[in-house]
């Protein structure tokens, strides 16, 4: 059983007292020890992590933003920390020095037998005091350390020129002052909260406060009294501060039926905030009349008073809802939806959609097609998967070599805009034969070279024409030649190598031997010292380099070599998108990455996924493959954030006329905001409420079940590049599309294209079908190709001889005011790994064709085909291996015509159809082209 006993410090043995001391002191000094050697290599490293930092911005050029957000960081983390940390000790230290002195003795428990010493809160208080406000000051500081940006962009600010519907205030307020407000009230409640709880437990601890049940010493001070009441007075003037800044936030509300603030928002949440203020004001007022009187009556009635508006704030508003605005929903809540319309169709840049309506019943001739031939030419037959398996098979030609992506782009060839995809041939360090330092530090630095062919075609064998391509790259376009194609910066995960050393650096291979080289480019930091090695040493945990016998006076290092993570270290105020795209330009290889500025701010606006409710697609950033370079160019100058961090960082952001000329022309609509773009105005193309509220004319962007036989999952569409001719316009130009249907409908409602072309890049433009018109969509389509009788009987066939069909996406093609679909068929062999190109398929109103290619399909549907001096689909299908791999020389057409030559033509397009299917064992499709090869020699002798 524990008894308390108290004994004075003379009736505890000097002897003991003394060896207890030394014992003692040992431990503290090996306490002290310990930690004070960690926290000297704690420091090192991080002092190396923040140094090779500051020597990589500097060799970068961009010094500016490291210093910048370092200087914010420290001023902020310093200023809030030692403020903080200031206040709170200065209100312990008035607690400590108002509270009465306790007798100074020492408690002890008899626990057993056992006498030990019982805590002295009294004597703990005075202890901790100051180790308390210094840790509770640091953790404010960090706080304060992460809000740079919150900081810089409310002090370089860029109004937005627009002002919210029901304060007024400038859309700017809410994107920058409100969020630096909302986070000086939280730190100032959290200053007052810790003060007020911690002086309280002091005064608890020495005695300053004591319940009735205890008589050791009963003694109520007006000092300690004074002190809390004044600590409770700031809590509740800060608490009303806050309530003021929740009336702004109404904007963001989500309790009515769109974001933003409703009729019960309006009618009984705003009336009850500004009931809270004053009650809060009123209880902080009543707290500093209390220092002057004896009792605080009051003080409880007001925060009795405070909590039933607080309960207020809960009951009145759900019963408004409930009773009053539910059964009458639309008319009250009319003008907010209006606003929440307004606001989300702006933020989301889709208040300047252009619509235009297709009449829908226009039939296809040949004469269209004939018409439309760029648009043709430029239909993407390859998929970027079976793509990116054909280049890993074909063109990588070492196991280390890796392509990451497929990406597409247009050049200009032989006179004309033809899209391409292409691919960077970059180097995998996880895959080298042979893992060790020297390969993955100094010998195997870099990737080489590109893969690049036109969307469109495709050799004998199935696969597709390349106009760049092997080791080293070799172009049969001369505006497509690299000169340099080292690829030291990509998309590939990269660790840091080591360059300008003694060892070479493995170039290319060439046959038996390999060719080697060493980096010549203006990139990485400087590594000649060794004070500069020591820290990178630290900094990569590679003592290896301390040792190496390789590195010379001019030995440099590479980091930071993937391009997404270079660019978020460059500029940590942007999104990246997700799809960097290659481009030659002079012989050089450049990546080109679309940067977005977002927000969650904007009032009224419909929050997507991830919870943003802003988005423009504000900058363009390059990356020159090689030397690493980086320039970041203004993309909408329109856009108030980007503008707000050109202020913050002068000097950075350049103007977008200062790109160059060539690479300015491969920019293109990025897909990331397309697809959130497309997603939104499915639903937010209805700007009338009552249509909206009803979602009478909802759309989706179109689901389709997966092309193939027995199978139910959907699949989203994904928007897709093309080359095309937009209906009423007159050349054609490089757009993004997707289709749209209607809500759980299968039918085509409407597509949207984004423009990418020099002066109407970014406009965006709606085609919309009349309502009382079908037209098939991308669903339907799939399943009437699924139910084709000849279609169905071909699949079976390749099934049953274990060849894997792999159906390419679905692809709505416009054509004048009509559409014709085209899907792409690969086939796989059982023991293969290239899927080869071997069927086209095309859709037009109601019917279907099937052919070996593109132009064959539209011949059989159309009666006549595109022609073109250029190599097309089939062109390219019917020369030989070696003649494909030419695509620039012109080849002779092969689409019929009325005449003797075409007919011929034609005939022997049936012929070989014929001889390939009874390669293939497909003995109907042998039938059906033989039967068509006698009409064509029918026609023939009938000319004759």
């Amino acid at each position: 059983m524990a008894q308390s006993t108290v004994l004075p410090d003379e009736d505890v043995p000097t002897g003991l007292q003394s060896g207890q001391r030394g014992a003692g002191a040992r431990r503290l000094l090996l306490l002290l020890a310990v930690p004070a050697v960690a926290a000297l290599i704690i420091g090192w490293v991080v002092w190396a992590g923040f140094y090779t930092d500051w020597l990589w911005f500097q060799k970068l050029g961009y010094r500016t933003v490291f210093s910048t957000i370092l200087a914010t960081k420290a001023m902020l983390g310093i200023t809030v920390g030692v403020i903080a940390a200031a206040l709170i000790w200065l209100n312990f230290r008035l607690a400590l020095r108002m509270s009465p002195e306790l007798p100074q003795v020492e408690r002890f428990l008899d626990i057993e037998g056992q006498r030990l010493r019982a805590p002295d809160f009294s004597r703990l208080a005075s202890r901790l005091a100051f180790p308390a406000a210094l840790a509770i000051g640091a953790f404010m500081g960090l706080r304060a350390w992460g809000a740079w940006d919150l900081f810089l962009r409310y002090r370089y600010q860029v109004p937005f020129g627009e002002t919210d519907p029901i304060f007024g205030r400038n859309i700017g307020f809410y994107f920058f002052t409100l969020p630096a407000l909302e986070a000086v009230a939280g730190l100032l409640l959290t200053l007052v909260l810790v003060s007020l709880i911690g002086a309280a437990l002091i005064y608890v601890a020495r005695g300053a406060v004591t319940s009735p049940q205890r008589h050791i010493q009963r003694v109520v001070q007006r000092g300690p009294r004074a002190h809390l009441l004044s600590l409770a007075a700031a809590a509740f003037l800060v608490l009303a501060w806050q309530a003021y800044l929740e009336i702004p936030n109404l904007l963001f509300s989500n309790k009515g039926p769109v974001a933003g603030a409703s009729y019960t928002d309006i009618n009984a949440t705003l009336p009850l905030l500004y009931a809270q203020i004053a009650v809060a004001i009123l209880v902080a007022a009543l707290a500093a009349m209390s220092l002057f009187r004896s009792r605080s009556r009051l003080l409880w009635a007001g925060m009795g008073a405070y909590l039933l508006v607080l309960a207020a704030g809960w009951i009145f508003p759900a019963a408004m809802q409930r009773f009053s605005v539910g059964p009458n929903e639309l008319s009250k809540e009319t003008p907010y939806i209006e606003h929440n319309i307004a606001a989300t169709r702006k933020a989301f840049g889709l208040d300047h959609v252009e619509e235009r309506e297709l009449s829908g019943e226009t039939a296809l001739t040949a004469s269209d097609i004939q018409k439309n031939r760029r648009t043709i030419n430029n239909i993407r037959l390859w998929d970027q998967q079976p793509l990116l398996d054909t280049f890993s098979q074909i063109q990588e030609i070492r196991t280390y070599y890796d392509f990451h992506s497929v990406d597409n782009d247009r050049y200009r060839i032989n006179g004309e805009m033809q899209q391409v995809m292409l691919s960077a041939r970059e180097l995998s360090a996880a895959s080298l034969p042979n893992r060790n330092w020297i390969n993955e530090r100094l010998t195997f630095t870099h990737g080489f070279g590109l893969t690049l062919g036109p969307v469109n075609q495709v050799t004998a064998e199935g696969l597709p024409v390349l106009f760049v391509k092997d080791i080293p790259p070799a172009s049969s376009v001369p505006s497509l030649k690299v000169d340099r194609p080292e690829i030291y910066f990509g998309e590939v995960e990269s660790d840091h190598v080591y360059v300008k050393t003694k060892a070479k650096e493995f170039n290319y291979p060439a046959g038996e031997e390999n060719v080697f080289a060493n980096y010549a480019g203006e990139d990485g930091v400087a590594i000649g010292s060794m004070w500069r090695q020591l820290l990178f040493a630290t900094r990569f945990g590679d003592m290896k380099l301390l040792l190496s016998d390789d590195l010379t006076a001019e030995s440099r290092v590479l980091f930071y070599r993937n391009i997404r993570e270079r660019l978020a270290r460059v500029a940590p105020f942007l999104r990246f998108d997700d799809d960097p795209y290659l481009v030659i330009s002079e012989g050089r290889l450049f990546w080109i990455v679309d940067a977005y500025t977002v927000s969650d701010r904007y009032p009224y606006s419909q929050p997507v996924s991830g919870g943003i409710n802003y988005i423009r697609n504000s900058a363009k950033a390059v990356v020159d493959a090689y030397n690493g370079h980086v320039w970041l160019y203004i993309a909408d100058e329109r856009d108030p954030l980007i503008q707000t961090y050109a202020r913050i960082f002068p000097g950075i952001l350049r103007p977008l006329a200062e790109m160059p000329a060539d690479l300015r022309g491969h920019l293109r609509y990025p897909e990331d905001i397309f697809k959130i773009q497309t997603a939104v105005y499915s639903t937010y193309h209805m700007d009338q409420p009552q249509v909206f509220y009803n979602k009478e004319d909802q759309w989706a962007v179109t689901s389709m079940a997966e092309s193939k036989p027995g199978t139910e999952a959907q699949v989203v569409m994904e928007p897709y590049y093309t080359i095309m001719k937009l209906p009423g316009e007159q050349t054609e130009e490089f757009i993004l599309m997707l289709p749209f249907t209607p809500k759980r409908k299968d039918n085509l409602a409407a597509w949207m294209v984004a423009r990418s072309d020099d002066e109407n890049y970014g406009r965006l433009i709606v085609y919309r079908f009349p309502k009382q018109k079908l037209v098939f969509g991308p669903k339907q389509v799939v399943a009437r190709i699924n139910q084709d009788a000849d279609i169905s009987r071909q699949l079976t066939l390749w099934n049953q001889r274990g060849s894997q069909v792999i159906f390419g996406p679905i692809m709505v093609i416009p054509i004048e005011e009509s559409l014709i679909y085209v899907q792409p068929l690969y086939l796989r062999a059982e023991t293969g790994k290239i899927p080869e190109l071997r069927r086209v398929i095309v859709v037009a109103e109601n019917r279907i064709a099937m052919e070996p290619t593109l132009e064959a399909s539209l011949g059989q549907i159309f009666g006549s085909a595109p022609s073109s001096t250029k190599p097309s689909a089939m062109a390219a299908a019917e020369k030989s291996p070696a003649q494909a791999s030419r695509p620039d020389e012109p080849t002779a057409t092969t689409q019929p015509t009325a005449d003797a030559r075409s007919l011929s033509a034609q005939a022997r397009q049936h012929y070989d159809r014929a001889m390939q299917a009874q390669r293939e064992g497909d003995w109907t499709r042998y039938g059906e082209e033989i039967k068509r090869l006698g009409g064509v020699i029918e026609q023939m002798s009938k000319q004759k």
